[in-house]
């Protein structure tokens, strides 16, 4: 237990409370100066999913790689029940209820998905990776969820576990052609997608990332009023408590998928900067981890959690910045959300568990 505690990667643990505490600062100031209603609840999220993490982290990595199909059957049951159980919030079904707690179940399956991904090719042999009914469960592993995650509807999560999936099936070695093949025939599938598939309210947010002036009170406003804050942070910000768009409310959602906004107006374009470089260290933390672990599943496990990790950060960091359309994507650890923090949090846990294991070269999973 000491010398796995003495192999966890401190630095990326060190990071990882950085940037909480830059979320906690922003929810402070997204509110006014106060820690109601948002920064509180968040500090409490974090500590307690911090010892989940570490949990998650000391644990035997060989009890969780007999369980990962477990894990993932268990999420895809809990992202069933929102049909059957879910709650309503903001114009979807995305939340089911225990005990008073809302958990968003699209969250913690993309955890599932890299544990499911991981030990499925790390039990394959490598020559048979490519072959046609090797394909068809990770391909019915990523579909299914997809499609049930796209009806609640949450177009920005469905997408996040689309390229998390096709991007770990890549990584495990199935070639670049198939790929190519496979979005020449989603394509196709772009009518029958906008037509049958997606809401008004999705459509109107895709035409307004094309001509966000289009329609400047509706659903351009957030997009507009975001490229106002950003600019009017200049390079060093307007100050903490500063912000005059975040604390007017012209910045919408400023608390989950606009924080990085807020914070770019309060300490302007350096302030974002530091963000980055933290989030890439973390990516390049991740690969390190990966790199040093003597197997299969630790390796992917790794990537899987540095892809979810760069693609939940390069699609907010976009959107907010109009370089993609509005989907409503939180930023890891920055956004307020107790579904998010929890799936990030456990990765991370996943993830310095391979980290503790790394130099076990004769390590039996079966």
């Amino acid at each position: 237990m000491i010398q796995k505690i003495y192999k966890i990667n401190w630095l990326f643990i060190f990071i990882v409370i950085i940037l909480a505490s830059i979320g906690f600062i922003a929810l402070y100031s997204a509110a006014d100066s106060n820690f109601e209603p948002w920064a509180r609840k968040q500090i409490i999220r974090f500590c307690v999913f911090f010892f989940l993490l570490f949990f998650i982290a000391l644990v035997d990595i060989r009890v969780w790689y007999k369980y990962c199909y477990h894990i993932f059957i268990l999420s895809l049951l809990l992202l069933l029940s929102v049909e059957i159980i879910g709650t309503f919030g903001f114009g979807a079904k995305r939340w089911i209820k225990f005990f008073g707690l809302s958990i968003q179940p699209s969250e913690l399956i993309k955890v599932g998905l890299i544990l499911f991904l991981a030990r499925y090719y790390h039990d394959l042999r490598f020559q048979s990776i490519g072959r046609f009914r090797f394909l068809l469960l990770p391909v019915l592993v990523i579909s299914f969820p997809f499609l049930l995650i796209l009806i609640q509807p949450d177009l920005g999560t469905a997408i996040v576990y689309l390229f998390l999936g096709v991007i770990m099936m890549f990584l495990a070695g199935v070639r670049l052609w198939k790929f190519i093949l496979s979005s020449i025939a989603g394509l196709s599938l772009i009518p029958l997608i906008w037509n049958y598939m997606l809401h008004d309210y999705q459509k109107r947010r895709l035409i307004s990332f094309i001509d966000p002036e289009s329609d400047p009170l509706g659903t351009g406003y957030h997009l507009i009023q975001s490229k106002i804050a950003l600019g009017s942070g200049g390079i060093f910000g307007k100050g903490f408590l500063k912000g005059s768009q975040s604390y007017l409310d012209f910045l919408p959602e400023k608390q989950t998928d606009f924080i990085f906004t807020m914070i770019g107006e309060e300490f302007g374009f350096l302030g974002t900067i530091f963000i980055i470089i933290l989030y890439m260290l973390m990516i390049c933390i991740c690969f390190y981890i990966a790199f040093r672990s003597f197997s299969n599943f630790g390796r992917l496990v790794s990537l899987g959690v540095a892809t979810n990790l760069f693609i939940n950060i390069f699609f907010n960091t976009s959107m907010v910045t109009g370089l993609m359309p509005v989907v409503g994507i939180p930023l890891p650890l920055l956004s307020y959300g107790g579904s998010a923090m929890l799936s990030v949090m456990i990765s991370f846990g996943f993830l310095l568990n391979i980290s503790a294991h790394s130099g076990q070269k004769n390590l039996e999973y079966d």
